[in-house]
């Protein structure tokens, strides 16, 4: 793993479609940008900022985050992920993300990652896989 600056930062962003929607998993729930796939567009804005920095064979593994959705966003609109990298321990990466929507930011929060050789993950996730 190369040393990776604090303030080192990644942006993800992407038009909310259908599949991005919280009525995907039940027609009663708003038809509007889904807490999970903010989320999701927030780890790989961490992800995108770090990735330019990992040796051959190291992959990076989401594991904590803390975030609140701040408004909503219909289908449609662009969301932009942001992610800085606040805080390096080893292999264990603090980022401050942030997400917004062509009129306001709709989320803040914070997002833990971990820097993992890739094959020894797998391999460990081995036991759990289904044939």
């Amino acid at each position: 793993m190369k040393d990776i600056p604090v303030g080192t930062k990644g942006i993800f962003t992407l038009t909310v479609g259908p599949e991005d929607l919280a009525n995907r998993r039940d027609p009663m729930l708003a038809a509007v940008f889904s807490t999970p796939s903010m989320v999701s567009a927030m780890e790989m804005a961490a992800f995108i900022a770090i990735k330019p920095y990992l040796d051959e064979g190291e992959t990076s593994v989401g594991s904590a985050i803390e975030v609140q959705h701040l408004a909503a966003t219909p289908p449609g609109h662009q969301v932009r992920a942001e992610a800085e990298l606040v805080k390096v321990e080893g292999r264990r990466l603090e980022f401050k993300v942030s997400a917004f929507d062509e009129v306001e930011q709709i989320g803040s929060g914070v997002h833990r990652r971990a820097i993992v050789n890739a094959a020894k993950f797998k391999e460990r996730a081995k036991p759990k896989m289904k044939s």
